[in-house]
């Protein structure tokens, strides 16, 4: 079936027992019921940005903040993805759960044990040695973690797979970078550019057939690298008409673990299938905030 789709301020105070201490910073009511009454925080990473050619800088775009406050009920903070600023001890204790998005950059091919090439270059090195690290610090923890496009690539090579930098040069397959017009660039419309442009299979009583309620559905596509080997804990759940793998989750993970190849965050407010993704990430933040 198709479907569309605080800690406490430093005081000088009397010594006092260990009970009476723990008791006097224990929230009151009121206190208690704000801090269960607030929403999740997710961490979205970010990306190596120049700004005027000069300027070091971090991006995320939008829509993924947007996705995930209007259809998540989250509150997005993105955190820069470099290790020298981000420690991911510190980062894990601050939010119910992790995005990794989707970006400009490729996964350098070093990750995965193949000598780079100039022309799938541009290549985030930062971003690489943060997102993998992070994804399996993730799924060992048990925090929520979503991957898309870029992301669902970091997640497979974070547990030992490897991509294939230019999917259309695979014989078979389709092209399934954005829309171009004839003078090569990228087609103006956002509606052209993120369209459903092919159908997805997905396995049968799978987290994602079950989660969406069918077993085929139809999604954007917006990449050149991809999958080629799953990792070792990469389940492949979903996968496009020409064999590209759309769809995965991390097997034995203690909470939600999947990614994604398509651009999902674009209209979760209006496509179903996109929603369902997003409202089970938020489910799984909420699940996390009241465990922690």
């Amino acid at each position: 079936m198709l479907c569309g789709l605080r800690r406490s301020a430093l005081q000088i105070e009397p010594l006092q027992s260990a009970a009476t201490r723990t008791k006097s910073i224990q929230p009151k009511g009121e206190e208690r019921q704000a801090l269960e009454m607030r929403k999740p925080v997710v961490g979205v990473i970010g990306n190596a940005h120049i700004v005027n050619h000069v300027y070091r800088g971090q991006f995320v775009g939008r829509r993924n903040l947007a996705a995930l406050a209007e259809v998540a009920g989250a509150l997005p903070l993105m955190f820069a993805g470099t290790r020298d600023i981000t420690d991911i001890d510190d980062l894990l204790r601050a939010v119910d759960g992790i995005v990794l998005t989707g970006a400009r950059a490729n996964v350098h091919p070093s990750c995965y044990g193949v000598e780079p090439d100039a022309r799938h270059e541009p290549y985030d090195p930062d971003r690489d040695a943060m997102a993998l690290a992070l994804a399996r610090t993730c799924v060992d923890r048990g925090v929520p973690l979503l991957g898309i496009c870029r992301g669902i690539q970091e997640m497979n090579v974070a547990f030992g797979g490897s991509l294939h930098p230019e999917i259309r040069d695979i014989p078979g397959r389709l092209n399934h970078r954005a829309p171009r017009l004839e003078n090569g660039d990228i087609h103006p419309d956002p509606q052209v550019v993120f369209a459903d442009r092919h159908e997805v299979k997905l396995q049968p009583d799978g987290v994602f057939a079950k989660l969406f309620g069918c077993n085929a559905i139809r999604v954007n596509s917006l990449h050149g690298q991809g999958i080629l080997e799953p990792g070792e804990r990469i389940i492949v759940e979903g996968v496009a008409e020409d064999g590209t793998i759309e769809a995965i989750r991390v097997a034995d993970a203690a909470a939600f673990a999947l990614g994604v190849q398509w651009h999902a965050e674009y209209d979760p407010q209006t496509n179903s299938v996109n929603r369902a993704l997003f409202e089970a990430f938020g489910a799984a933040l909420l699940s996390h905030q009241r465990n922690s």
